[in-house]
């Protein structure tokens, strides 16, 4: 069975709107997602809110209180506002409603930005031990699942990955960067797992907002730079030289180098996401553009992985 997003009628949100934000849904702004329903509504009280109705899931009370910390902290991120809270058969957040912004900093494809944003979002973020659990990570970043076999279970496919035929160069991937992640996990933080531009609106090369607070994850930083380095871009890929340009931004960011060990882990996360976008992208008969055989071995070179 395929993945549907959540379907929620205006009588039911507004009702769910009266009853957790005090004012009753009464006008549609927009409505978008793809794991996540996403609606942004006026409330009759005249404030303009975003709804985000999802299946239900532990993690997503963690991912809220993380949220509201970065908030509070002066994070460019939306107030959250109520919930998790049950909607129907789902749950729902609120959060405040930021509009505008441009797709891609006034620099463009330029990787310093974004990893000057996500190193910002690391530092401010609040240790994971005082946070409820934000695991299981989304399964892009679920390197360390423990569902058995190669690769979790996909959030948008009803489908065993690990019983898809090949390609036979995209487990391989998959496989060494999940070994070199295994020798050493490091020190948790907790960042952002889908650091891509849908999730992020920029005024010149200032962030305005970030989007997409379920996707929050606990991993070593390395990790954390590691994915986003690799997918900072999507749906355009990231090329070789991009990725080593944000993992640089992102060193100078922070305020320290990453050591040699650090710098493999952050190729070999980015591998990792990759692999597991093009086995999905398989599974699902579609084309394979997000990795190729070639620069999977160029990027587990620079793993340590050969």
């Amino acid at each position: 069975m395929a993945f549907e997003l959540p379907v929620v009628d205006a009588a039911s949100l507004a009702m769910w709107c009266e009853l957790h934000l005090g004012s009753p849904a009464e006008s549609e702004l927009f409505r978008t997602g793809h794991l996540t329903c996403v609606i942004g509504t006026r409330l009759a009280d005249g404030r303009e809110v975003v709804v985000r109705v999802r299946p239900a899931a532990p993690r997503l009370t963690a991912c809220a209180e993380v949220q509201r910390r970065l908030f509070e902290s002066g994070y460019p991120c939306p107030q959250p506002l109520a919930g998790p809270a049950p909607l129907g058969e789902y749950e729902a957040t609120a959060e405040s409603h930021i509009p505008g912004g441009a797709v891609l900093p006034g620099s463009g494809r330029t990787a310093q930005p974004f990893a000057a944003a996500l190193a910002r979002l690391v530092r401010l973020a609040p240790p994971p031990e005082q946070m409820p659990s934000l695991a299981p990570a989304p399964p892009w970043a679920a390197w360390n699942h423990g569902q058995g076999g190669l690769w979790p279970w996909p959030e948008d496919l009803d489908v065993d990955l690990n019983q898809v035929d090949g390609p036979g160069w995209i487990d391989a991937a998959g496989q060494a960067a999940r070994e070199k992640l295994q020798e050493d996990q490091g020190q948790a933080v907790i960042g952002h797992g889908d650091w891509i531009t849908d999730n992020l609106r920029w005024h010149g090369n200032r962030l305005l907002v970030a989007y997409d607070w379920d996707s929050l994850i606990s991993d070593s930083e390395a990790v954390i730079a590691g994915l986003a380095a690799a997918i900072f871009l999507y749906p355009a890929p990231a090329t070789v030289t991009e990725t080593r340009e944000f993992l640089d931004a992102y060193a100078i960011a922070r305020g320290r180098p990453f050591s040699p060990g650090e710098l493999q882990r952050c190729w070999a996360a980015g591998v990792w996401t990759r692999a597991y976008d093009a086995k999905t992208g398989h599974a699902a008969g579609r084309p394979v553009t997000c990795l190729t055989q070639d620069e999977a071995h160029e990027r587990l070179r620079r793993a340590g992985r050969r």
